[in-house]
């Protein structure tokens, strides 16, 4: 294996909490090349296969002798969701002085890095051949902040200079100058700093060296305002043991101060060299119940106040969908009267199916179940918390 391979595995390994939302994960793709190009770029190409158990299944039943697979280390997107297919997420610098007590980062002494321009040259080609589609870029934090933001923008910079159009995440470190955040903004099309939990007294037992106003908070602002609709932030759940009810406030607080884009969820694992390593993990559930209660606030328009009902007395939610949840108290909603407002609080109906109904009781009023198939709403969720009275009160046009 090249050094530029040995790089790409351990770097890419390295960052585990920097993770994803529904139909995306951190996971091996397989990805055959043509041996041909192989003996053109070796030293470019992603873990070979031998270092990673696999099965011939896994991938496609590949017997073309003239065809070498490879295992890289990709974040896979649901295209279904406009995401990228092949998201390349690295660290610049596989090491970190900070002292976060669940990352795996900081358990690392070996000096793996790249230079901005060595990894723009490696991930150049890795496009170029069509083995990547996007990149995430972020970094442990081996010395000065500057200094790490600094090779962060300038290997952006180098790879849009070269003609690089594709997408770009760039992460924003804790305590970041704004004229760094400034260039990130301008050379990425996302940015990140994430809030990792919910306030200080909470970051504190996880993460002393960062201060939660003043590092993340207040640079977080300044994101927001360098590029707005264009940053997310990131929570990882239950390592800093908060309830559902303190990330709910802090959730219902970025969305009313800094409007995130999106907001990721990653559960905690615990990893063996940690303080953390006795800690419980976890469940995967809960994250699950997460993105759900995200997009019921941020696309439903479900209030916090309103969420804060699907929550037991303890401040969790149970493993039950947050908005089944809420359902389960409301009273039936009339398909051919409630407003966009209340039909988007029954189960099964999103914002498009709820245009739709709106849409198409103008011309003829709903009937019964039957007729939710008009609005391609199928299965029996929603049926069970509607009612097809109000015909009358419809109004359809006399005349054409």
């Amino acid at each position: 294996m090249s050094v530029a391979e040995q790089k790409l595995t351990y770097l890419t390994a390295a960052g585990r909490f920097d993770i994803c939302s529904p139909g995306e994960c951190l996971q091996l793709l397989p990805v055959a090349v043509e041996a041909r190009r192989i003996s053109q770029a070796p030293e470019i190409l992603p873990v070979p296969l031998d270092t990673h158990r696999t099965s011939q299944e896994a991938l496609g039943g590949l017997e073309d002798p003239n065809v070498r697979t490879v295992i890289a280390p990709y974040i896979s997107y649901n295209r279904r969701t406009g995401g990228c297919g092949r998201m390349l997420k690295m660290l610049l610098n596989g090491t970190c002085s900070y002292d976060c007590a669940y990352c795996p980062v900081r358990t690392r002494r070996e000096p793996v890095s790249f230079s901005p321009g060595e990894f723009a040259d490696t991930f150049f080609r890795l496009w170029r051949d069509g083995l990547v589609e996007g990149l995430f870029l972020s970094s442990g934090i081996p010395r000065d902040v500057d200094y790490v933001m600094h090779d962060l923008v300038e290997t952006g910079e180098i790879l849009r200079r070269r003609g690089y159009d594709g997408y770009l995440h760039l992460k924003i470190l804790p305590g970041a100058t704004r004229a760094d955040i400034h260039d990130a903004a301008r050379v990425a099309d996302r940015i990140s700093i994430n809030l990792e939990t919910t306030s200080p007294d909470r970051l504190g037992g996880i993460a002393g060296v960062k201060d939660y106003r003043q590092d993340i908070l207040k640079r977080q602002s300044w994101v927001a305002e360098e590029k707005p609709g264009g940053h997310t932030t990131q929570f990882v759940v239950g390592a800093a043991d908060e309830t559902d009810a303190e990330i709910l406030s802090c959730l219902a607080d970025q969305y009313r101060r800094v409007r995130p884009s999106r907001v990721y969820f990653s559960a905690f694992h615990a990893l063996p060299g940690t303080p953390l390593a006795p800690h419980p993990d976890t469940p995967a559930w809960r994250t699950r119940r997460w993105y759900q209660a995200d997009y019921l606030l941020r696309d439903y328009g479900i209030t916090a106040d309103e969420l804060r009902a699907a929550l037991d007395e303890e401040g969790f939610f149970a493993d039950r969908d947050p908005k089944a949840v809420l359902a389960a108290g409301n009273a039936p909603v009339d398909v051919n009267l409630a407003p966009r407002r209340d039909l988007l609080r029954v189960p099964g109906i999103g914002p498009k199916a709820a245009d739709r109904i709106l849409s198409l009781r103008r011309v003829r009023p709903f009937t019964g179940p039957a007729d939710l198939a008009r609005a391609g709403i199928r299965g029996k969720a929603a049926g069970r918390h509607l009612v097809f009275g109000g015909r009358d009160a419809i109004q359809t046009k006399l005349f054409s």
